[in-house]
């Protein structure tokens, strides 16, 4: 007679397919025996190390079946089977757990297939079992979100054309209904297909409503329903694709107008377009009062696709050429194209008032206080349709810039002073998944500090903050090196946590040719030598002196004075990686030069030389790589920087800094990564070099379909000494400005102003940096245009023009792509008007404005000509 130990065995050897067998004679009493040596086996897998992963891997099933059949209740047997230790990213083994729960009441199998179905980690997986449970039990099949994505994968990779897998579905009415109703579009639903392909959803549920196995009805509110609801464009395309595939009537589509005019509103730009075009047709067909039309017409001039409003301006004017006697409703929702952005759309819905205005004066009076929003391109025809008092003048007040604050770095504060309060820091950054410059500063001094004064309490009260430490545990301390990342590093010096495993090869061996791999071995030889020192005979370093005073990284030099001097009066000799890191944080600040030659001591001349000359930064030069000789067509362009040899850091500093004072090369993207805070907490006052070293990155974001590069430029802004910023940062943010992704534009953004802010934005030089990256094809007119213009609207007009004047020569006389220029001359245009620019037009403006047509980079170039024209008029009148 089968005893558990012969189940126990069977689990252990992974014998699965056995099982059946080997539980069915056991009763009631043996298998709750079973289920503690169950347990324990499965608490003794769950503790084990990575090294018995191919033993948990081969008896995790077995265990699964095992413990599922001696379960007595519904809710345990299925937080049994739900453990995701047993699964190991796989299908419970389906057959074998049918079959050994097959002997249970109807009620209770029913009621483990609901909470497996009500489990959102498994149920996805587990549809296969809850089938085969709903089946033997004979109740309603469950229809969780997990149940869903696994009936639909199931249908779509079953046999056959989906659409004969459906048809023979059993639960086909209870599903369909539920894949409008998740969060997001299940998997096989989003998949692309041929519309007349065998695995085509929109295709076989359209089929099914014709046939009449789904209500027709039903599918169409499901759809227009889950539309509403929203979403992002590729997460709504799904369900578009549904509601084309069942090409609604003209009088379905009627029946659903209001749909129509929400989704107009606030539905993603492909779905509103869609709504748009099926009001298109029912407007025309006279299906839609004018006061819905004048309804829907409010919504989408709200929206900012041109496409849409212009569309729409369309609609109205068709509208009104066939019914003139809906002008009273439709005419005044016109004033709020009045306000648009784009000129094109300002013209054309003025152009539309003209039209159909005629001598109504109480149309004409509720447009009036909107015609103050046109441009003053438009004056003139307003004046001409409202009359003069009824568009103001143009303002020739004196035009006041609105920049940000420029950020100021604050103090940083003091290190932990009590052992209770180093503890919780050290903890707090070692458990975190990053290590923040002020925290870890703060930490690691702390650390350094308190060793000092009494290491043994340190340790005790450091032990149990970090217990669940791996490097801690003698078992598995084997795989601890000497090479510990960060603060552990020094944590495991204090707790004379030595590793016990092979050492590794020297960290410069893997090292890349790229500056993040350089940043991180200087800042981990920081940490080693503050870890070699706490367990040196001679003890630890009272504190350290590269602790940054500002929260940018930055250390004041008459604090790194002070400490120096107090290092000698102690007679502590300082860590030379720790020195090292004080001269490139130190700002160099001559006034402090006097007192650090007083000092009398090696370190004190070195700081004094540092001050006086020795640490300025590498020289930046640059140039451009040979495919910037290709135009649109062929290769885009690239200029990149080389920085220029640091000799006292290659000479003097310790090895771990060597390389990041050698001559180095431009060289392509990087892929090492490091957070921007603490590479520029490694070099705050040479932020022109780390801008030269990020520029590849920065390049990549606008070529390539990089995101994230532009992620230093803000703080390097924000960094560094006071006074212009240089060549390689001007670039850098030039670049940054054109990139693919809206985040990296915008942080592109935060840099430019915060420059303008602190005055060290040089205009004419990223003028220049914008024209040359336009003619080698690294910017893209119409991104740097929506760059400039979220610049420009938070009040930085006068900047963005003093920028862009430097750099339209290239879209009218150089060789850049046009495609999207009229864009650029747009920004440009409103900047000059807003502004009141007195400048000179930029070679090309006026023969671009005078070409034939009315695309729209002659439009806005004519617009800001005639801008620049009336700014100089306006000028001389006031100087007059």
């Amino acid at each position: 007679m089968t005893s558990p130990l012969d189940v126990l065995t069977a689990v252990r050897a992974g014998d699965t397919g056995r099982l059946p067998a080997l539980l069915a004679p056991l009763d009631r009493g043996l298998r709750r025996d079973l289920l503690a040596g169950l347990k324990k086996l499965r608490a003794e897998l769950r503790a084990s190390g990575w090294d018995r992963w191919e033993e948990r891997d081969l008896v995790s099933p077995a265990l699964l079946v095992a413990g599922a059949a001696c379960q007595t209740g519904a809710a345990a047997a299925a937080s049994w089977i739900g453990g995701r230790d047993m699964r190991r990213r796989r299908q419970p083994p389906v057959r074998e757990l049918i079959e050994v729960l097959a002997d249970r009441d109807p009620r209770w199998l029913g009621d483990l297939a609901h909470r497996l179905a009500d489990r959102p980690s498994t149920s996805e997986e587990d549809y296969p079992l809850i089938l085969g449970l709903v089946r033997r039990a004979g109740c309603p099949m469950p229809t969780s979100d997990g149940c869903v994505e696994g009936w639909a994968t199931a249908a779509w990779s079953g046999r056959g054309k989906l659409i004969d897998v459906l048809r023979r579905d059993p639960h086909l009415t209870a599903f369909v209904p539920r894949l409008f109703e998740t969060p997001e579009p299940v998997t096989t639903l989003t998949w692309p297909s041929e519309p007349d392909g065998h695995r085509h959803w929109p295709g076989a549920l359209a089929g099914l409503a014709a046939e009449g196995l789904l209500d027709r009805a039903a599918l169409l509110d499901a759809c227009t329903a889950r539309l509403l609801r929203g979403g992002a464009a590729l997460h709504l395309k799904p369900y578009r694709s549904v509601l084309e595939a069942l090409r609604p009537t003209a009088e379905e589509e009627r029946e659903r107008t209001a749909d129509w005019i929400a989704l107009t509103s606030d539905a993603p730009s492909p779905v509103a377009g869609h709504a748009q075009q099926v009001l298109a047709r029912l407007a025309e067909a006279g299906h839609v009062s004018p006061a819905r039309l004048a309804e829907m017409s409010a919504a989408v001039f709200f929206r900012p696709e041109k496409k849409l409003l212009r569309a729409q301006l369309v609609l109205l004017g068709r509208v009104l050429a066939r019914d003139p006697a809906a002008a009273p409703e439709l005419l005044p929702v016109l004033g709020e194209a009045f306000g648009h952005t784009d000129t094109d759309v300002q013209e054309r819905a003025l152009k539309l008032a003209a039209a159909h205005l005629g001598d109504d004066g109480a149309l004409r009076a509720g447009l009036v206080g909107r015609a103050r929003l046109l441009s003053p391109v438009h004056r003139a025809r307003a004046v001409a349709l409202f009359g003069t008092d009824a568009v103001p003048g143009e303002d020739t007040g004196p035009y006041r810039e609105i920049l940000p604050p420029p950020p100021l770095p604050g103090p940083l504060a003091p290190s932990p002073e009590s052992v209770e309060e180093t503890v919780v820091l050290v903890a707090a950054v070692i458990n975190s998944r990053t290590e923040p410059v002020e925290e870890f500063e703060r930490a690691l001094d702390a650390l350094v500090r308190h060793a000092h004064r009494d290491r043994a309490a340190l340790a005790a009260a450091l032990r149990p903050a970090l217990a669940d430490r791996y490097w801690l545990d003698p078992a598995r301390r084997r795989h601890y090196t000497h090479e510990l990342p960060g603060l552990e590093h020094v944590a495991a010096a204090v707790l004379d946590a030595r590793p016990s495993g092979p050492r590794p090869q020297a960290l410069v061996s893997w090292r890349s040719d790229c500056h993040h791999s350089d940043a991180f071995a200087a800042r981990h030889a920081r940490v080693a030598e503050a870890a070699c020192a706490i367990t040196a005979s001679t003890g630890p370093l009272p504190f350290l002196l590269a602790t940054p005073t500002f929260t940018n990284g930055t250390l004041d030099p008459h604090a790194l004075v002070a400490r120096l001097a107090e290092y000698a009066r102690l007679g502590a000799v300082p860590g030379p990686v720790d020195f090292a890191q004080a001269l490139l944080r130190v700002r160099r600040d001559t006034s402090a030069l006097p007192q650090a030659d007083a000092l009398g001591t090696p370190e004190g001349r070195r700081l004094a030389a540092w001050l006086g000359g020795a640490g300025r930064p590498a020289t930046v030069t640059r140039r451009t790589s040979p495919a910037g000789r290709h135009r649109h067509g062929g290769d885009p362009g690239r200029h990149v920087l080389d920085t220029g040899e640091r000799a006292v850091v290659v000479e003097e500093f310790p090895a771990a800094f060597r390389e990041l004072g050698k001559a180095r090369k431009a060289a392509g993207r990087c892929w090492d990564g490091e957070d921007p805070e603490t590479l520029i907490a490694l070099l705050p006052e040479d932020r022109d070099t780390l801008a030269a070293w990020s520029l590849p990155g920065v390049t990549s974001c606008a070529l390539d379909d990089e995101r994230g590069g532009t992620g230093i430029l803000p703080g390097l802004a924000s960094s560094g000494p006071a006074g212009p910023a240089g060549l390689a940062l001007h670039l850098a943010v030039a670049t940054g400005l054109g990139s693919r992704h809206a985040e990296d534009r915008l942080r592109s953004v935060d840099a430019l102003l915060v420059l303008a802010s602190r005055g060290e934005l040089d205009p004419v030089r990223l003028g220049a940096d914008l024209a040359g990256l336009l003619e080698l094809g690294t910017l893209k007119p119409g991104r740097l245009a929506d760059a400039l213009r979220t610049a420009a609207v938070s009040g930085a007009y006068a900047t963005i023009w003093a920028v862009l004047s430097g750099a339209l020569p290239a879209l009218f006389t150089g060789s850049a792509d046009p495609r999207g220029a009229g864009e650029l001359l747009e920004t440009a245009a409103e900047c000059a008007e807003k502004s009141r620019a007195v400048a000179e037009p930029p070679a090309g403006l006026d023969a671009t404005a005078a070409r034939p047509g009315r695309s729209r980079l002659v439009a806005q170039a004519a617009r800001l000509r005639d801008a620049l024209h009336r700014n100089r008029e306006a000028a001389a009148v006031t100087a007059g």
